[in-house]
C-alpha cells in the first residue's frame, strides 16, 4: 500500500512545475502595483508587494526546476487547477497582511473574493486605504475574470493539449462550441474580446466623471462582473457627492456588467456580423427574459408598496427605474455593485426575493459571471414543459429535449441535474454552517453562502456584520466561492485525492 501511494506522487510531481509557472507569473503581476506606489507617494508601501512578489518568483522557479514537465491527465489537470487558485488566493492575500495589518484569514478571504469575482469584502473605510492595495484588489478581480490559468496559458505560451486540459478543467462550465479551432486562438479571442470592454469601459467612466484611477480600478472589476470598488458607497459614490455624470456612470455600468454577464462566444458572433444572436440565442432570450421580467416585478412591488405613503410623478418612475434596472444588471451578472443597498426599505419583500433568485441564476455560460447559469435554469424550465407534454402525449411519443435546433443528449442533462443540485447542496450546507457559528436570521444566512457559491457580492446584512464573523463561516465562504468559481468538480477531485479515494 505505502509503494503503491509512493508511485502515486510520483506519478503527480509534474504538478508542481504547473504550480512554479503560475506562482511565477503572479509574482510578476504583483509589481504592476508598484506603478501606482510611486504615481501617488506611498513609498512606505513599497515591500507590501515587494516581498510576496519576490517570494513568488524564487518558489516558482525553485518548483519549476525541481520538478519535471508533462502533459497533464484529466484528473491531474483538476488538481492543478484547484491548487492554483487556492495558491494564488494565498499569494495574493499576504499585501494586505502587511499593508493592511489584517490577519490570515480576512487576508485570504479577502483574495479569494477577488480571484473569484465574487466581491464579498470583510474591508471597511475603503475611501482611505494606500491606491495601491485598492490597484491590487481591482487587478485580482480582472485577472479572475476569464480564468487566472487561461491567462497563465496565454502568457507562457502552453498551447495543443496540454492547455485544452487546463482550459477544460478551468472552464468547463463553456459547453458550447469555442470561437476558433485552435486552444490558443480561442484564448487570443476571449482575451481580445475581453481586453477591448476593459478599455471601452475605462473611457466610459472617464467621460463619466470619475478620475483616471477610479475609472482603470472600475474598469477592471466591471466586465469582470467582480464589483469591488475603490469606494464604501460603491458606484452610489458619485451620486452622493455630486460629482461627474452618475446618470452617465450607471447606464454604462449597466452596459458593461450586462456583456459581461452575456456568453463571450455572442460577442465574436456580433463581430462577425451575426448581430441577430443577441436576441435570437437560446440562452440570450432567457437572459433578457430574467432582466426585464426581474425589473418590471420590482418595480410593480415597489409602486405598491410606496404609492400610499407618497404620490409618484414621472421624475419618481424614471428614479425607481434606473435603480431597480442597475441592481437587476448587478445581480443576474454577479458583480455585486450597489447604487442602493439591497437590504434598504427601497427594496420591500418581494423585491428581495426576487433579487436572491438572481443571486442563485447568475449569468450566461461562457461569461464572466457565476450563478448556476441561464442556460441551465433554461435548460431545465424546458425540461419540466416537456416532462408535461409527455403526460398529455402518447406513451409511445418521442420527445427529445431540444436546444438550439440540437438535441440535448442524456448524460448533459444528467451532468446539469448533478451540477445544480451540488451547487444548492453546498449552499444549504453553507447556510446552516453560518446560522450556527453566527446570530444571523436564516434569511440572512442564507443570502451570504449563496453570496459566495454565485460569486456575486451582496448579502442582507452588513459588511460590518461579514467581517465579524467566525473564522469557520469565513473558511466556509472561501469554499463556497472557489467551488462557484471553478463549479465544483476541481475541488472534489482534489478532496478525493488527498483522502485517497482516487
Amino acid at each position: 500500500m505505502f509503494k503503491q501511494l509512493l508511485q502515486n506522487v510520483k506519478e503527480r510531481l509534474y504538478i508542481f512545475n504547473y504550480l512554479g509557472t503560475l506562482l511565477v507569473i503572479t509574482g510578476l503581476l504583483m509589481l504592476l502595483p508598484l506603478i501606482p506606489i510611486f504615481v501617488y507617494d506611498e513609498e512606505q508601501s513599497l515591500f507590501t508587494f515587494i516581498l510576496p512578489a519576490g517570494f513568488s518568483l524564487i518558489a516558482g522557479l525553485g518548483l519549476q526546476l525541481g520538478f519535471p514537465l508533462k502533459k497533464p491527465s484529466v484528473r491531474g489537470a483538476m488538481v492543478i487547477t484547484a491548487l492554483g487558485w487556492i495558491l494564488v488566493g494565498l499569494i495574493g492575500g499576504v499585501p494586505y497582511i502587511l499593508g493592511l495589518k489584517k490577519s490570515f484569514i480576512d487576508a485570504f478571504f479577502e483574495s479569494v473574493s477577488g480571484f473569484t469575482t465574487t466581491g464579498i469584502t470583510v474591508f471597511e473605510h475603503l475611501d482611505s486605504m494606500p491606491k495601491c492595495i485598492l490597484f491590487w484588489r481591482a487587478f485580482t478581480q480582472w485577472l479572475g475574470g476569464v480564468g487566472i490559468l487561461s491567462f497563465f496559458m496565454a502568457v507562457s505560451f502552453r498551447g495543443g493539449s496540454i492547455a485544452a486540459a487546463l482550459f477544460s478543467a478551468e472552464g468547463h462550465k463553456v459547453t458550447v462550441a469555442r470561437p476558433a479551432p485552435g486552444i490558443f486562438h480561442t484564448l487570443v479571442i476571449l482575451w481580445g474580446i475581453y481586453g477591448f470592454f476593459s478599455i471601452l469601459s475605462f473611457i466610459l467612466f472617464w467621460l463619466g466623471g470619475m478620475s483616471i484611477f477610479d475609472a482603470i480600478t472600475h474598469s477592471f472589476t466591471c466586465i469582470s462582473t467582480g464589483g469591488f470598488s475603490t469606494h464604501d458607497a460603491s458606484l452610489a459614490y458619485w451620486q452622493q457627492n455630486h460629482i461627474g455624470h452618475p446618470w452617465f456612470l450607471e447606464l454604462s455600468t449597466v452596459a458593461i456588467m450586462l456583456a459581461g454577464g452575456a456568453n463571450f462566444l455572442i460577442h465574436y458572433r456580433v463581430l462577425q456580423g451575426k448581430v441577430k444572436t443577441i436576441f435570437t440565442d437560446f440562452e440570450m432570450k432567457w437572459y433578457w427574459l430574467f432582466t426585464i421580467s426581474a425589473v418590471a416585478v420590482i418595480m410593480l412591488d415597489h409602486f405598491v408598496a410606496f404609492a400610499k405613503v407618497e404620490p409618484l410623478d414621472l421624475q419618481d418612475f424614471f428614479k425607481i427605474f434606473r435603480i431597480s434596472l442597475f441592481q437587476v444588471s448587478s445581480l443576474i451578472t454577479s458583480t455585486g455593485y450597489l447604487t442602493v443597498d439591497i437590504n434598504s426599505p427601497f427594496f420591500p419583500a418581494l423585491s428581495k426575493q426576487v433579487l436572491m433568485t438572481l443571486m442563485i441564476i447568475g449569468g450566461c455560460i461562457g461569461s464572466t459571471a457565476g450563478g448556476i447559469k441561464v442556460m441551465r435554469a433554461g435548460i431545465l424550465f424546458r425540461l419540466f414543459s416537456l416532462e408535461l407534454k409527455r403526460i398529455i402525449r402518447p406513451r409511445r411519443a418521442v420527445l427529445p429535449l431540444v436546444v438550439s435546433g440540437k438535441i440535448v443528449e442524456s448524460g448533459e442533462i444528467y451532468r446539469i441535474a448533478a451540477l445544480v443540485w451540488g451547487w444548492l447542496a453546498i449552499v444549504m450546507a453553507g447556510a446552516f454552517i453560518t446560522a450556527f457559528f453566527s446570530d444571523l436570521d436564516p434569511w440572512q444566512a442564507l443570502s451570504g453562502m449563496a453570496s459566495a457559491m454565485g460569486n456575486m457580492g451582496p448579502f442582507y446584512f452588513s459588511v460590518h456584520k461579514m467581517a465579524s464573523l467566525s473564522w469557520v463561516i469565513k473558511l466556509t465562504y472561501i469554499f463556497g466561492m472557489l467551488a462557484g468559481r471553478l463549479e465544483i468538480l476541481p475541488l472534489a477531485v482534489l478532496a478525493a485525492i488527498l483522502f485517497r479515494r482516487l
